[in-house]
């Protein structure tokens, strides 16, 4: 196992070697063996990121490594479903909730860019709310992990459970990348995990509010997110 101490000394290059290795080493390992290998190689250097759409990632990464930082972006446009679940998950659980807002303010973007950003630019609103935001949180660390499943789009059928993110030169984790809804909803029945109220109301992905709708019968869960804008990715994860 990798000594904690010395990862945050690796050059990028060593890291993406290590991020490689690990990615075809770990394929077949189950997500809690994945994370336990995430707190042993990084410990602090490690965080979780969570759009509180559930809190499955969060309680797997608690257990390998208790008080770990997970990092929610409150982008000013969630749903308060949304936020009530980051309240929630932060009264709860034994992880510490890192919340991170943008530069500007709803009310300062639509001032400097006109109001409805997300509607006319979609790309341009989420670069400012989420990609910037994100890009600034995790500068102190050097590996995070992403609740990411293959079965959830096209976009994602390729996830590593554990690679290499290149915009970022971060260790990327993706502890569930194998995992089905079946296997989610599993866990958070056996495990009774939070999860946002809005998956019981038609919502199969959470996002923010002006750019998400309820998925029709044979969507696929990411079918939501920015419907009939030709977008299925905000540009967090590529």
């Amino acid at each position: 196992m990798t000594d904690t101490l010395q990862t945050g000394e690796l050059t990028s290059d060593a890291l993406e070697e290590l991020a490689g290795r690990a990615g075809r080493e770990l394929e077949d390992a189950s997500a809690p063996e994945i994370l336990q290998w995430a707190a042993g190689t990084f410990g602090k250097q490690f965080c979780v990121t969570s759009s509180m759409e559930d809190a499955v990632v969060a309680h797997l990464a608690s257990r390998a490594l208790p008080g770990v930082d997970v990092v929610f972006l409150d982008t000013g446009y969630h749903f308060p479903e949304t936020i009530g679940t980051r309240d929630a998950v932060e009264a709860v659980m034994d992880v510490n909730v890192i919340t991170l807002t943008p530069r500007q303010t709803v009310a300062e973007q639509d001032a400097e860019h006109g109001p409805g950003l997300h509607d006319r630019d979609p790309d341009l609103c989420c670069k400012l709310r989420k990609v910037k935001p994100l890009e600034e949180g995790l500068s102190s660390y050097t590996a995070w992990a992403t609740g990411l499943r293959r079965d959830e789009s096209p976009t994602r059928a390729n996830t590593p459970v554990v690679g290499w993110d290149e915009k970022r030169q971060k260790v990327k984790i993706s502890p569930i990348a194998r995992w089905t809804q079946d296997d989610v909803d599993a866990y958070v029945a056996e495990h009774g995990v939070l999860t946002n109220p809005l998956l019981m109301d038609g919502y199969a992905s959470v996002g923010c509010a002006p750019c998400t709708r309820r998925v029709l019968e044979g969507e696929d869960a990411r079918a939501g997110r920015w419907a009939g804008r030709g977008k299925t990715e905000c540009g967090l994860h590529g």
